[in-house]
């Protein structure tokens, strides 16, 4: 299967799987890679040498490309970017700021940049930063998210007719069937992460994965829009923040709620009612816990199995 995406990244199929805090170390990254995918590190919930130590097991357990995903808003991200050039990462994805200010650096030293984004004014951003492509992440998706709100069917088109640069789509993602509608819109390549939370390798602590599996549809919200934007599942924490919200409490207090570690304890520690579950929309079709692998190849069999019933429906 060769798309732009699988030409720029140097891998089998078109399928990245997102670098989520708390959920994506070296063992899932490693075997999205080793399935034909892109394997990515979360490196937002990781120190500087807890990354180091998860870049080099990965490039230990897998011989393929994987790349590093870093959130541009935390304090520790300049050293981050010294120990991903170090090591001889090859992709990075950025998020959560503006492309502009590491690109430069990262592409002087070889790495091929990707950047996530919500809106075509930032798509826009990124085309003239010189990144090489982007990840248009829709308002389905877990985790932070755009405040425009824009569903991920929404925003594939209107990027791709803003901008030529390779599109990944993001958000509302988790089969064969809905990687290709967003290959239909206009995406070269998809971004799933909701569906390689509950994946046998994910970091996320098994009482969340179990959560993810048990999830139903309006099972998250869009909350702490005053802070930043993030898709919550539903529970003690959650309903904590909506009832503060519609009461129309400051910024300030929502993050005194939030505090220090409230996604560790939830996502990496287990503490499904008051930790912060970040996941998106499509967990409601995840029934399972199977291996990463597993995963990466019931999408794509599945992509390949919609295309031929759409060309031969009889």
């Amino acid at each position: 299967m060769s798309t732009r995406i699988t030409t720029l990244f140097n891998i089998d199929f078109p399928l990245i799987q997102a670098g989520m805090v708390w959920c994506s170390g070296w063992r899932l990254a490693s075997a999205v890679s080793n399935a034909g995918g892109l394997g990515l590190l979360g490196a937002g919930s990781m120190p500087p040498g807890i990354l180091e130590e998860q870049i080099r097991k990965c490039k230990t357990a897998t011989s393929k490309p994987f790349g590093v995903n870093v959130p541009l808003l935390f304090s520790q991200v300049e050293k981050q970017f010294e120990i991903i050039i170090n090591e001889g990462v090859k992709i990075v994805v950025t998020s959560a700021g503006n492309p502009a200010t590491w690109t430069p650096l990262l592409k002087k030293h070889g790495i091929v940049v990707v950047h996530v984004i919500a809106n075509v004014k930032s798509a826009l951003k990124c085309e003239q930063s010189g990144v090489d492509a982007i990840v248009a992440e829709g308002f389905e998706a877990g985790g932070h998210n755009g405040k425009e709100e824009t569903t991920t069917f929404a925003l594939v088109p209107l990027i791709r007719k803003a901008t030529s640069l390779p599109l990944i789509a993001a958000g509302g993602i988790a089969t064969g069937r809905g990687m290709l509608a967003a290959m239909v819109l206009g995406a070269d390549g998809v971004q799933i992460g909701t569906r390689f939370v509950a994946a046998e390798e994910s970091s996320a602590h098994p009482a969340f994965k179990q959560r993810v599996i048990e999830a139903g549809d309006g099972g998250t919200l869009l909350l702490l829009k005053k802070v930043m934007p993030v898709r919550l599942m539903l529970n003690s924490f959650s309903r904590q923040v909506q009832q503060l919200e519609n009461s129309g409490a400051s910024t300030e207090i929502l993050k005194e709620l939030l505090g220090k570690g409230r996604a560790k304890l939830g996502m990496f520690e287990g503490d499904t009612d008051e930790g912060e579950l970040e996941i998106g929309q499509v967990a409601a079709l995840v029934d399972r816990i199977k291996p990463a692998g597993d995963i990466v190849r019931e999408i794509i069999g599945e992509y390949t199995n919609t295309i031929k019933s759409l060309l031969n429906p009889c």
